[in-house]
């Protein structure tokens, strides 16, 4: 709120401060008020360049109570800036909780005068005194009314009904996805099995105005200021964003949305906190986390935003009210950006991050190329958009300028843009490399390898060695490598075909304990779907050091010694 009074931002925002000058069982020795209150002509005046104004108000007094928090509101309103009320003098009458053992460090004269000390008594005689009430009678028949109608919503709240199923629990932190065929009346699924990635979709209604292959950082830019330009409700939030980020993905947007591009400080609480608010507007925003291990700073946010999205997903559509009236609920949904995830030739471990927060309620993707990503990310802004799903793509930094998949020269990792817009890649999508097909008779035995994001990347090449240092000769083993990029969950894609396999390896980037495959395999093993032949190899449990991107990190060798465990 300083930061936006400083650079005369428009933020109607009145915060109210309870201050009862005591944490639980510290005492605040009037630390709050010192903190928010440093001199006695600011107090008075309510003007400063730097600060927030603070209307100070005695917690006891109802009067004063309602005098500064309209004076404060007010000025918000009048000046479209924060203000503070501060209420202090509040009495702490019955304990910090049930649980709270206040003799433990409060004197019984200090309990006795907090429990003697009545509030409401004080402000009725005040209120008397002033005439605002015409007689005890009528303060009395106000309280008794009031009780009355405490009561009476305690009942009913008894009366409604309760939950009662572990799975209506579950399904409510993290309801199905709409399905993509009802996002829009015409929309293409990614089918599972993709066998030339870099062969231009064929879309022969749809002008292309570009049918050069391209890296997937140019992609991704791509498909922002598309979606920003079809949807006039996003908006992109972040930091340093404006002149194209850490790794350009944003440059140009800022010329050509100036209003809905919009840079933050460095604090990750903020950003996540202001984006929710965003979503609360009606907006649907989109936040760029700079780098993976940035998020621990905003991560008591980022649950926020999770369980919001718990406490409000039955709320997605219009409410029908008790008076025939209909009541339209925002969906508070937004999109995640975390970027600077995985291997990379930049900075070492906090830069390199390879751990993933994934709270109930957030839907996380982590795509291995630049066509996906196009068709994953209009996935997730309508996610967003119309269901009010909070979605997290991960970017991994090692992907975004990769040409190469094999040697120099292949470029066999860019890819085409997919210009027909209704082209979709849903959350229980998955891509499928298919390994060599056997010419013979004889049935050969499938191993599938799974993976996502720099994990796909280094499963095709970890393919390739066992391939070649086979000499040429036929092999009795068929290698599939599978791209799954929602990793929160089981994509169905997965789930549909992973039974039709011998042998299956989980190559997971993230670091093991802490890895999103883990969790699929016993998902999977729960759904009767994984078969008994299988290995799950991640990152080491370490941190990561500079200049080195193969030390801590998956690699091939990891995969290629599961499959000779499994073979």
């Amino acid at each position: 709120a300083e930061y936006a009074r400083h650079r005369n931002m428009k933020c109607p925002v009145v915060f109210g401060i309870s201050d009862n000058d005591i944490s639980i069982s510290l005492k605040g020795q009037g630390y709050a008020r010192s903190l928010l209150l440093p001199d006695n002509e600011m107090m008075a005046s309510k003007k400063s360049s730097t600060h927030v104004p603070v209307f100070h108000a005695d917690g006891n007094c109802m009067l004063d109570v309602y005098d500064q928090t309209l004076q404060a509101t007010d000025y918000a309103r009048k000046h479209s800036a924060p203000a503070i009320v501060l209420y202090s003098n509040l009495t702490r009458r019955f304990g910090h909780a049930a649980t709270d053992r206040q003799s433990a460090y409060l004197t019984n004269g200090e309990i006795q005068t907090a429990a003697d000390t009545d509030v409401i008594l004080h402000n009725a005689i005040r209120a008397l005194e002033l005439g605002a009430m015409g007689s005890v009678r009528e303060v009395r028949d106000l309280f008794v009314s009031l009780q009355e109608i405490a009561e009476r919503a305690f009942d009913t709240a008894v009366e409604e009904p309760k939950i009662s199923a572990r799975k209506e629990m579950i399904d409510r932190a993290s309801p199905p996805p709409i399905p993509v065929s009802k996002l829009s009346d015409s929309l293409l699924r990614v089918p599972h099995d993709i066998r030339n990635p870099r062969q231009p979709p064929p879309s022969p209604s749809i002008q292309k105005t570009n049918t050069k292959p391209q890296v997937m950082r140019k992609l991704m830019t791509k498909v922002l200021s598309e979606s920003l330009t079809r949807d006039p409700s996003l908006l992109y939030v972040g930091e340093d964003v404006r002149h194209g980020g850490y790794y350009l993905v944003t440059h140009g947007l800022a010329d050509q949305f100036p209003s809905r591009v919009q840079d933050f400080p460095p604090d990750e609480t903020t950003l996540i906190g202001s984006a929710l608010g965003y979503a609360q507007c009606g907006f649907t925003p989109i936040v760029e986390i700079p780098y993976a291990k940035y998020l621990d700073c905003g991560l008591d946010m980022f649950h926020e935003v999770a369980i919001d999205h718990w406490l409000n997903s039955n709320n997605h559509n219009n409410h029908n009210n008790n008076n025939g009236t209909t009541t339209k609920t925002t969906t508070n949904g937004m999109v995640f950006r975390l970027q600077g995830f995985d291997k990379g030739k930049f900075g070492g471990n906090f830069h390199t991050h390879n751990m993933l927060h994934m709270p109930p309620g957030v839907d996380v993707v982590c795509y291995s190329n630049g066509e996906d990503y196009v068709r994953g990310m209009r996935n997730a802004i309508l996610q967003a958009s119309q269901g009010g799903r909070k979605v997290m793509l991960v970017d991994c930094t090692y992907l975004l300028n990769l040409k190469h998949l094999y040697q120099q020269g292949d470029c066999a990792w860019e890819r085409y843009y997919p210009e027909d817009t209704t082209e979709i890649m849903g959350f229980h999508d998955v891509r499928r490399y298919h390994g060599r097909k056997n010419a013979g008779g004889d049935r050969q035995k499938k191993v599938a390898i799974v993976s996502y994001g720099n994990g796909v990347v280094t499963s095709l090449r970890a393919r390739k060695q066992l391939l070649d240092s086979s000499g040429g000769e036929r092999q009795p083993i068929d290698i599939d490598v599978i791209d799954c990029p929602y990793i929160s969950h089981v994509p169905n894609g997965l789930r549909e075909i992973i039974p039709n396999y011998d042998h299956v390896i989980f190559a997971d980037i993230c670091k093991e304990g802490s890895n999103p495959m883990s969790a699929m395999v016993a998902r999977l093993q729960k759904m009767a779907c994984l078969p008994k032949s299988w290995q799950c190899v991640a990152a080491p449990t370490t941190y990561n050091p500079l200049g080195n991107d193969t030390l801590t990190f998956l690699n091939e060798e990891d995969i290629i010694e599961a499959y000779h465990v499994l073979i």
